[in-house]
């Protein structure tokens, strides 16, 4: 029986997610990878990362819903924050890196970043138009 849980996310590109996890502090692998579980059980998922003395976690692509889902073994997961919250940071993260990809290939160039008291994230981005 597996131990495996899966969430659905809204997450539905690798190389923001990648970089998210890496703002995180975390080193993802490169390629399609085992997230390893519960007594040795192992699931695949394109994204994954390994964590010492807990249960790995990972992101599996879900083409129902044309995101990637989180799965982990929640029973093993030794993170310092709840999985919700690591989640909510991660999302953050991932819109973060979403909206600065999107803003630098229209031209934009960040002139200011900002993290707020509340947890928000303030950017300032400009363009210059000959």
């Amino acid at each position: 029986m597996s131990h495996f849980s899966t969430v659905k996310t809204e997450l539905r590109q690798l190389a923001p997610l990648r970089r998210a996890l890496e703002d995180l502090g975390y080193t993802p692998g490169d390629s399609q990878q085992t997230v390893r579980g519960y007594k040795g059980q192992t699931v695949e998922a394109e994204l994954a990362v390994s964590v010492d003395g807990g249960a790995d976690f990972g992101f599996r692509w879900n083409e129902s819903n044309h995101a990637y889902e989180f799965v982990t073994d929640l029973d093993l997961w030794r993170q310092p924050v709840p999985v919700e919250r690591f989640l909510s940071r991660l999302t953050q993260r991932y819109a973060l890196r979403s909206v600065l990809e999107a803003t630098r290939h229209e031209g934009f160039d960040v002139t200011e970043q900002r993290d707020c008291q509340d947890g928000s994230i303030e950017l300032v981005v400009t363009r210059w138009d000959a």
